[in-house]
C-alpha cells in the first residue's frame, strides 16, 4: 500500500464490496485494520474477518478521495 491519498474497498469471498473508505495515507489507514484482533472493536473485527480481497485507488489530492468514495 502506498503512502498516498485514496479510496479502499474491502471485498468478501463472493467479490461483493462490503466496505468503502477513504484515507489521506492508505498505508497508515490499512494498518489500523490489520493488527491483532483483540485490539479491534467488535464491529471492525467482524468486518475484517469477512475480507477476502481488497482494492485501492490512489488519487492526487485528498479531496478527490472524498468524491471517489461517494461514487464507489
Amino acid at each position: 500500500m502506498p503512502h498516498s491519498p485514496g479510496v479502499y474497498r474491502f471485498l468478501n469471498e463472493e467479490g461483493t464490496v462490503i466496505y468503502v473508505g477513504k484515507a489521506k495515507d492508505l498505508k497508515r489507514r490499512m494498518s489500523q485494520y490489520f493488527r491483532p484482533p483483540e485490539s479491534l472493536d467488535r464491529k471492525t473485527r467482524a468486518m475484517v474477518s469477512k475480507i477476502a480481497d481488497l482494492m485501492h485507488t490512489v488519487v492526487a489530492f485528498e479531496e478527490d478521495a472524498f468524491l471517489l468514495e461517494k461514487t464507489s
